[in-house]
């Protein structure tokens, strides 16, 4: 009979597995990551169920001696406090995967079964929502957390956990106010690189003239009012992580020399003559499809390749469920004085699910800040939200079925013109980013105004 070795400081958790277990297989008990480091020796064991939470030695602590001792051993994680760092430390210790207590039996039985059929040959033989307190383990990087519970943000963190340590470029994706730098800046932090710097660049925040040098640096006299030589953003990454948001803005001619230092592990400031090293993982970001990019002929071909090594997809804030309020709770808290409200009342917590929030995290942490102003009381109610679905499907209705896009969006905007607030300038240009999945030159089209028009006004919104 297939052992497993069930790692638990609650003898309730062992009584428990034997009475769903036992029948097929032959379970082994350890009360303590030592106990357990005890019995790994045994050739015949074919899996390990580990709880985290435990006296002394904890299981993310045993799990990584025990991969250093018994790699080929496949590990399940069990823990009731399902953090972004819980996830990212067991899957970048190779811990086969993770369940959150309470256990859902089926799920744990289809696990171990497809966990002990995809072991090494030579081993072979023949959601309840989480305890609140998870909230204080989120992983933290410069005052903002990577925070969330759902299934698609467990997958980000499994994804980040197996890719940090490899030192491979990576691609995220995800609409505007998702978290990607966040993520980018996670990679980095369980990365063999986490003593480097981490630099970012925002590739659409800075004009096409400047971008050049800001990238590869420039040496005196290399342009007008280059009074002095300046390193790039490449090298000071250097042995660090450079990360380059909003990829697919840059423009084709710099593609060109990104790619080359992607190849050569080399780069010309502006002005120079000879090359300089550098040592810099990429992690590049974008909101837009940069496949259409690619077939519009905007985006080179193998810079994509090149890039597109490693791809993590941030899910929409709509689709993370009872994510909304977790986030919304830890915004609070950093916003909240002594006096100010300190949680939110039913119906205020019904109005954050079903908003459908077209600036995603971003959109969430400006709506917080701006409820704890407005708010009367010990709790921030619906009425205190900014919130404006009502006039999203308005616009929708109103731009939906009537004919092009451009005319409809033009039709609005004269009706509303000279008397449209700031909120619901805001607005319009979230549904037009929306509508032309954050293609700038489409959404500028649509809008009536000019790309630079529309980056000021993205700049002013916090919506990039």
């Amino acid at each position: 009979m297939t052992k497993i070795l069930v790692v638990d400081d609650e003898r309730n958790v062992h009584y428990s597995f034997r009475r769903v277990l036992g029948g097929s297989y032959e379970l082994l008990s350890a009360y303590s990551g030592e106990e357990a480091l005890q019995q790994i020796e045994d050739p015949a064991l074919r899996l390990v169920l580990m709880d985290v939470r435990m006296p002394g030695k904890d299981g993310l602590a045993t799990l990584q001696e025990l991969k250093q001792r018994r790699p080929d051993l496949p590990v399940i994680i069990m823990t009731a406090f399902v953090s972004a760092e819980t996830a990212i430390r067991a899957t970048t210790f190779d811990a086969e995967d993770y369940l959150e207590k309470p256990l859902d039996i089926e799920r744990l039985k289809r696990l171990i079964s497809e966990t002990l059929q995809h072991s090494s040959p030579a081993m072979t033989d023949g959601a309840a929502l989480p305890d609140e307190t998870a909230e204080a383990e989120a992983l933290t990087t410069r005052g903002a957390a990577l925070l969330g519970h759902s299934r698609a943000m467990q997958e980000v963190y499994k994804t980040i956990g197996k890719t940090a340590a490899r030192d491979v470029t990576v691609l995220i994706t995800g609409e505007s106010g998702t978290g990607k730098e966040l993520v980018a800046r996670a990679l980095k932090t369980y990365s063999q690189r986490d003593r480097g710097p981490f630099v970012a660049l925002n590739c659409a925040a800075i004009p096409e003239s400047l971008l050049e040098s800001e990238l590869f640096g420039h040496e005196r006299g290399a342009f007008s009012g280059a009074a002095e030589a300046r390193p790039g953003k490449f090298e000071l990454a250097h042995t660090g992580t450079l990360f380059l948001d909003e990829i697919g803005d840059m423009p084709l001619v710099l593609q060109s020399k990104l790619l080359r230092v992607l190849q050569e592990r080399e780069l010309y400031r502006l002005g120079a003559r000879a090359p300089r090293l550098v040592d810099v993982r990429i992690i590049a970001a974008t909101n837009q499809a940069l496949e259409e990019l690619v077939t519009a002929g905007r985006f080179r071909e193998d810079l994509y390749y090149r890039l597109n090594v490693v791809r993590i997809k941030l899910p929409p804030l709509r689709e993370r469920g009872d994510d909304i309020v977790l986030l919304a709770k830890r915004f609070l808290q950093r916003q909240a004085d002594a006096q100010g409200p300190r949680g939110f009342s039913e119906d205020a917590c019904h109005a954050l699910l079903d908003y459908a929030w077209p600036g995603n995290v971003r959109e969430l942490e400006n709506v917080i800040a701006q409820a704890v102003l407005r708010a009367r009381g010990p709790v921030i109610r619906a009425g205190d939200l900014a919130l404006h679905d009502s006039q999203l499907h308005s616009v929708a209705r109103e731009t939906a079925p009537t004919g092009p896009a451009d005319a409809s969006l033009d039709a609005l905007f004269e009706r509303h013109a000279g008397k449209v607030s700031a909120v619901a300038e805001q607005l319009l240009v979230s549904k037009a980013l929306e509508l032309t999945r954050h293609n700038q030159v489409q959404a500028a089209r649509l809008l009536g105004i000019s790309r630079n028009v529309l980056r000021e006004r993205m700049k002013r919104y916090r919506l990039f």
